[in-house]
């Protein structure tokens, strides 16, 4: 028996694992902090900190922008998940 050879979608750097949808519209997004290939942005990515467990909630920036970076479900203060902000020095 071998303990350690994960294959597949069990496997730690498969990407399902890194990877959610916009609650709203359905975009896949990713929650590494990479730019996406062919892109020169980065990728924002916002949760609100209450729903994220239960109800997946995340959110796109287009779709935060549009709920005035408010949680739908519950109305707290939605939370920049991906890039991770730089502290200003």
């Amino acid at each position: 028996m071998t303990i350690g050879l994960l294959k597949g979608v069990n496997a730690s750097g498969h990407v399902g694992w890194i990877t959610v949808r916009c609650a709203i519209c359905g975009t896949r997004l990713s929650l590494t902090g990479q730019k996406p290939r062919g892109s020169r942005k980065y990728e924002a990515v916002y949760a609100c900190p209450k729903c994220a467990k239960k109800y997946n909630a995340y959110f796109c920036a287009a779709d935060a922008r549009r709920l005035k970076y408010r949680c739908p479900y519950c109305g707290s203060k939605l939370v920049l998940v991906s890039p991770l902000p730089v502290p200003e020095r």
